[in-house]
């Protein structure tokens, strides 16, 4: 089944009530499209220790947030040396991908460049 990786970009929509992206991680769910990211994307954009970023806090819930382990360290930084490029945290969405999957990210020059290194048949969208 394939799913919506989703980075940063994708979860401050979230947060600032961006409508459109709200409505297409509706539709994704609505036809068993899985929400996928992990936990290094949690830790760019959570920022309230009290609880205040309640769409955040929902969207979490829907989303399987994958673990960053040695492994996946190591091979971020094996596949940053094939792209070119130094930004670990889209490194590891990159490394989320699987063949059939969707990027949502805000940064698709770089996320591109990290799919293609990789051979990871996944489509990046811009969000």
């Amino acid at each position: 089944m394939s799913a919506l990786v989703l980075d940063a970009g994708a979860f401050l929509a979230v947060e600032r009530g961006d409508r459109e992206m709200v409505a297409r991680l509706r539709v994704a769910q609505q036809h068993d499209i899985g929400l996928r990211s992990n936990a290094v994307v949690v830790a760019q954009v959570w920022r309230n220790q009290a609880g205040r970023q309640a769409a955040l806090a929902r969207l979490l819930r829907a989303v399987e947030v994958c673990t960053v382990d040695e492994r996946t360290g190591r091979d971020a930084g094996v596949l940053l040396g094939r792209a070119g490029t130094s930004d670990v945290v889209d490194a590891t969405v990159a490394l989320l991908a699987r063949p059939g999957d969707r990027i949502l990210t805000s940064d698709p020059k770089d996320i591109t460049r990290l799919v293609q290194a990789g051979g990871v048949p996944a489509v990046v969208v811009p969000c």
